[in-house]
């Protein structure tokens, strides 16, 4: 190996120990499904001025970060997909404690059925 040769892999192992270069990096975010990206949209439209999904963010609405775990549990023997379609259609239905009933009752009216199922979509991906 010629002295420039080792000089370069020096260089190179220099610049990786002080970047870091043996950690791992996060894993990138999951890709959402066509369904759920159409829900985000659908979301960011007619739900984001009241529900962040940041944690502990909130707005008017609870924050909905982690509300696809949360849902899976609020209601004994209700799986999350009901539980956040039942919510949509019938906002009185589950009261989040310290929250009023602001939500529109006419939401589940407004959107289309694709958009009602890809809002659900999206919302079981908020883990």
């Amino acid at each position: 190996m010629t002295p420039r040769l080792k000089l370069c892999l020096i260089l190179c192992l220099l610049c990786l120990a002080a970047c870091g270069g043996g950690a791992e990096a996060a894993p990138p975010p999951p890709t959402l499904s066509p369904q759920a990206q159409l829900g985000k949209q659908v979301f960011t439209r007619d739900c984001g001025a009241c529900h962040s999904t940041s944690p502990d963010t909130i707005i008017v609405g609870p924050s909905l970060a982690g509300v696809a775990n949360r849902a899976a549990t609020r209601v004994a023997d209700q799986d999350a997909y009901t539980y956040l379609l039942t919510s949509v259609m019938q906002p009185d239905a589950y009261l989040v404690e310290g929250y009023e009933n602001l939500m529109p009752n006419n939401l589940s009216k407004q959107l289309t059925g694709e958009e009602l199922d890809a809002v659900i979509a999206y919302l079981q991906t908020l883990q």
